[in-house]
């Protein structure tokens, strides 16, 4: 038996569009615009997760689900950087970035590593019950993100080089331990590629 994992990348914020850390911000104008746009090309999922953060929340109601809150899925955790720009925090802390960035169990700003990341989203996948059935999971970029590693059994510098956009579907197939990646961050729409539960789409 094999599950389909779709997970969703929530809509924008103005964290989203500034290349901030997050704080728990709420969708912006244009984000929750499109996310309503949307709804219902997800429909028919056996099962709805999400994210408690108030983004992934908003989005999933905006898509016209009814999800089940899952703190394995809420973001990765940026500490003391919350509400500062990259940019920003690279000017004044460019030692502790670097450190971030090229080391796994590194937590310059206080919050979480990308190591402890990867394994929170690993024990997710391997906890996900061996059904045939499609998942939905409304999350954040790092968790698709981290998901994807795990799935390909990449090495966490390939964390750092995977792109998700918001409102995107990342499509996965298989079972605790062993998973296949069948689409990448593919734009959700009302078109032929929009996820279902019956073909995958392309993307």
């Amino acid at each position: 038996m094999s599950s389909r994992l779709i997970l969703v990348s929530h809509a924008p914020t103005t964290a989203t569009r500034a290349a901030a850390f997050p704080r728990d911000e709420p969708l912006d104008a244009h984000g929750l615009t499109d996310a309503t746009a949307l709804a219902g090309t997800l429909a028919g999922a056996d099962e709805v997760r999400c994210g408690p953060a108030l983004r992934c929340v908003q989005t999933a109601t905006a898509l016209g689900l009814t999800p089940t809150l899952d703190d394995d899925l809420r973001d990765g955790d940026p500490g003391r950087w919350a509400g500062r720009t990259l940019d920003d925090v690279a000017a004044g802390e460019p030692e502790a970035v670097a450190a971030w960035l090229t080391d796994p169990a590194a937590a310059p700003h206080g919050g979480e590593s990308l190591h402890d990341l990867l394994d929170r989203t690993a024990r997710w996948l391997r906890e996900l019950p061996a059904t045939s059935r499609t998942v939905v999971a409304v999350t954040h970029p790092m968790v698709i993100r981290a998901c994807i590693v795990t799935a390909i059994k990449a090495t966490p510098a390939s964390f750092w080089r995977i792109d998700i956009a918001p409102l995107t579907a990342t499509v996965l197939r298989g079972r605790a331990g062993t998973w296949t990646l069948r689409t990448t961050a593919g734009p959700l729409s009302r078109g032929p590629a929009a996820p279902s539960p019956g073909p995958v789409p392309a993307g």
